[in-house]
């Protein structure tokens, strides 16, 4: 949460402005510089990798990394973002594409944009980041499994055609595809798989996924191989971006677009700010949501326009950007700028890149999202409902949707949550000078328990029962106190409720004890409700737990709720010599 004194404007400041006001040297452009080039080596096989798994041509991932890249950076309110097309998005992208065309696509990515730019400037950013980790793990590698099946065509030189949009079709085209694969397109899959882990292993700092491009394409050219390349599936890469458009939709096909739309928005958000929180733990830096938001909001208007495809944080990107040594968002500026010159000027070499050495990038990359640590380490060591959530949105993003995984996921964290918060809550009763806990007597006076609070004393009289709820006071625990009230034989005459550890009350809640109080009330047993906050008083009010509306009254601690229980008179107002309210009614 940002701190209460920042102003609205301070909350949607650009980060690239506040570098600036701290003061921006040549060192620190030098260190930009760097970074920049660096991530662009890296984000320009990428791009076109996930363009192509995206059903769309490369030069559509090129713009997006180029316009959103930049306008993320310059806009946003992390320090080390770098956006553009991410691998998040290919099976959404796909989709869309699939159903709707790239018209679609561009519609729907352009309302998207405005769904994040409304949701940053209501100041909603915080609540994104409130999507359970297990949710996120979930549909990540839900997207990592569905990324990498979509590559077996290219990995293996399968003659497919056309892949199909839902999971297990995709699967039956891959296995009658099976006896069409290309030795050749074998050869140069492993080639690339080859360099990318060997550098790894060897010479880290290199950047592997351009190493092995080059190599990939330096072989088909030389070698003459019968592969698929961008040259022969997509003619190449034009040098320059296409004109600013965007057609004016029917009403009929924003409808259609709209779910799509909010699907995009929904998981641009999460992305960018995972990323940024990434970042911000990496750096030791703070980002600004909102102003994130907002940014990505603005590429995502912009990019459809220039005929690209949706953008994001890129976690990978962001992360490489910082380990180059990045001194702030003018590096993520310069690697849009030097896309756009190796684009200019290496767009004719692309078309000798093979289609199996994206196809090995990306299964890379599905493999990092599917972050199968993660997943085993959750399903070893997390309770139940937990281990639920995690698999039941991975299955629903791969069979499914991905909006539906998300919902559901989400629905059933909040579920276990509620249930948590309720095993959490406790509800003791106190009768006499004994101790009761869910109905049962325990052999031991309450003067000599070691915990006992203030106020409660061993001489309570058999016909008075006080209750100490701890925890909030939401349907859950309102349960859990009339379950341990069912279990007492003898009605008593008081019942003290001692909410000095209920932090908040909920609706129902308040309802389910407006219903205990009248049940109560029946059996002549006069209800005190004692120790109250301001903010729990004023919801049982609202709510209608007063006077007359029901037979109630409270009291400020449970000492005086007792001794006015001792002396009798609970329902009328009572005044101390000085004339203050002992026992004021709700």
């Amino acid at each position: 949460m940002p701190p209460a004194n920042e102003s609205y404007t301070d909350l949607f400041t650009p980060k690239l402005v506040t570098v600036l006001r701290e003061g921006y040297d040549r060192k620190r452009f030098m260190a930009d510089i760097v970074a920049g080039l660096t991530v662009a080596i890296v984000a320009l096989p990428l791009a076109m990798g996930i363009a192509i798994a995206s059903g769309v041509s490369p030069e559509r991932g090129l713009t997006t990394a180029i316009i959103a890249g930049f306008l993320i950076s310059a806009l946003g309110g992390s320090r080390f973002q770098i956006g553009g097309p991410t691998a998040a998005f290919i099976v959404v992208v796909y989709r869309v594409v699939e159903t709707q065309g790239y018209d679609g696509l561009a519609l729907a990515t352009f309302i998207a944009g405005l769904i994040l730019i409304a949701i940053g400037l209501l100041k909603l950013g915080t609540y994104i980041k409130y999507i359970p980790h297990p949710v996120t793990i979930g549909f990540t590698a839900g997207i990592g499994v569905t990324i990498f099946v979509s590559q077996v065509a290219d990995l293996l030189g399968l003659k497919t055609g056309k892949l199909p949009g839902e999971f297990l079709d995709k699967i039956e085209v891959l296995w009658h595809a099976l006896p069409t694969w290309n030795v050749a397109t074998v050869a140069v899959s492993v080639l690339s798989f080859g360099v990318i882990v060997g550098l790894k292993r060897w010479k880290p700092k290199l950047p592997g996924l351009l190493f092995a491009v080059v190599a990939a394409a330096l072989a088909v050219a030389i070698f003459q191989l019968d592969v698929a390349t961008i040259g022969s599936k997509f003619g190449g890469i034009p040098r320059t971006p296409p004109a600013p458009a965007l057609s004016i939709p029917t009403w009929e096909k924003l409808i259609a677009i709209l779910p799509d739309a909010v699907t995009i928005a929904l998981l641009a958000g999460i992305e960018s700010l995972l990323s940024a929180v990434i970042a911000d733990g990496m750096t030791g830096r703070r980002h600004r949501s909102n102003c994130e938001l907002v940014a990505q909001g603005i590429a995502n208007v912009f990019s459809p326009i220039f005929g690209g495809i949706p953008a994001t944080g890129a976690i990978a990107r962001t992360a490489t950007n910082i380990r180059s040594g990045s001194a702030g968002p003018i590096s993520g500026i310069l690697h849009a700028v030097f896309l756009g010159v190796f684009v200019i000027v290496a767009a004719p070499l692309a078309w000798w890149v093979p289609l199996a050495s994206l196809a090995v990038i990306l299964a890379i990359v599905a493999w990092n999202m599917s972050e199968v640590h993660a997943i085993s380490h959750l399903l070893r060591n997390a309770d139940w409902g937990e281990r639920l959530v995690l698999v039941a949105t991975l299955l629903l993003t791969v069979f499914v949707d991905l909006t539906v995984a998300i919902e559901v996921g989400v629905v059933l964290s909040a579920i276990q949550f509620m249930h948590n918060m309720a095993e959490a809550v406790e509800v003791e009763a106190r009768t006499g000078a004994r101790l009761l806990t869910g109905g049962k007597l325990l052999e031991r006076d309450v003067a000599d328990e070691p915990g006992v609070r203030p106020g409660y004393t061993s001489d309570i009289h058999d016909d008075v029962v006080v209750y100490r709820i701890h925890g909030p006071f939401f349907f859950g625990a309102a349960n859990q106190l009339a379950q341990t009230l069912s279990r007492i034989g003898d009605r008593p005459r008081f019942l003290v409720l001692d909410f000095d550890g209920v932090p908040l009350v909920d609706t129902t809640g308040a309802t389910a004890l407006r219903s205990v109080i009248e049940q109560m009330t029946k059996r002549n047993t006069v209800v005190i409700l004692a120790a109250m906050n301001r903010p729990v008083r004023r919801i049982l009010v609202r709510y209608g737990i007063k006077r007359p509306d029901v037979q109630v009254a409270t009291a400020p601690s449970v000492a005086i709720a007792l001794d006015r229980a001792r002396r009798g008179g609970l329902l009328e107002d009572s005044v101390d010599a000085g004339g203050k309210r002992l026992l004021p009614h709700v």
